[in-house]
């Protein structure tokens, strides 16, 4: 396939992005990628990360969240144009594209879907494709009448989150306790 060149939780992310504009599951398919790496990780995951959940954030209202978010994604993209373009990024367009939209959420202005520049059309081609394999449209604007794509963190199932952040509390006390 022509995007063998990429990671496959990469070419994932942008399917997601593009297709069903699930900003919630792109951070959770490349954050597991990204946790997958060895250290030092590249920092141009990260970027990408917080662009989806800014935009997740956009969507939903939240503003400031989106704002923060999104500040730190240039910041990140900016000092790593190199990494961008090699995931077939155009990171100049790129990171012009994230400053409006950051000047579009200071202005309060409402949520409209975003799509990367993406420079390589191999891999714009191959998204295209596994898109409308699963009943997508790549491009297609975001639904803002469902509720899964708007709350999804709300709604998914937390239990085992909570109970690793319980067990990693509990490991904690233990040192503490031995020290």
């Amino acid at each position: 396939m022509p995007d063998s060149q990429y990671p496959e939780p990469y070419v994932q992310f942008l399917c997601h992005f593009h297709g069903d504009r699930d900003y919630f599951e792109c951070h959770e398919i490349l954050e597991e990628f990204w946790k997958s790496q060895p250290q030092p990780r590249e920092a141009v995951w990260v970027g990408l990360i917080q662009i989806a959940v800014a935009l997740y954030h956009h969507r939903r209202g939240n503003l400031a969240g989106a704002g923060k978010l999104l500040e730190r994604a240039i910041q990140i993209i900016s000092d790593r144009r190199e990494q961008a373009a090699k995931l077939g990024l155009d990171s100049a367009a790129l990171i012009a594209l994230l400053e409006q939209r950051l000047a579009q959420i200071r202005a309060h202005t409402a949520y409209t879907s975003l799509n990367l520049p993406i420079a390589d059309p191999a891999l714009k081609a191959a998204c295209e494709r596994r898109c409308a394999a699963r009943g997508m449209r790549f491009g297609e604007p975001s639904r803002l009448d469902d509720p899964l794509l708007l709350h999804k963190h709300t709604l998914r199932d937390r239990s085992g989150v909570i109970r690793e952040r319980q067990e990693s509390l509990q490991r904690k006390r233990r040192k503490r306790g031995g020290e």
